[in-house]
């Protein structure tokens, strides 16, 4: 599995064990939520910084994002 789905996989399954929509997930993160789908779906290769934004609201460190 490449890193970008790796990632995907991990924000969603966070995201939703906070019972968050994209929506919220999104406005807690800074981005826009088509941003956060595209990502969920591997489809985007966010940088550091982003990454970092999805992981605060989750309130997870930014490299278990990637594992």
């Amino acid at each position: 599995m490449d890193i970008c789905t790796r990632l995907g996989r991990n924000v969603r399954r966070l995201r939703e064990e906070k019972g968050w929509s994209q929506e919220d997930y999104a406005d807690r993160a800074g981005i826009h939520r088509t941003y956060v789908s595209d990502i969920e779906r591997g489809k985007r290769n966010p940088t550091v910084t982003v990454v970092e934004k999805l992981a605060r609201p989750l309130e997870v460190e930014p490299g278990r994002l990637l594992d």
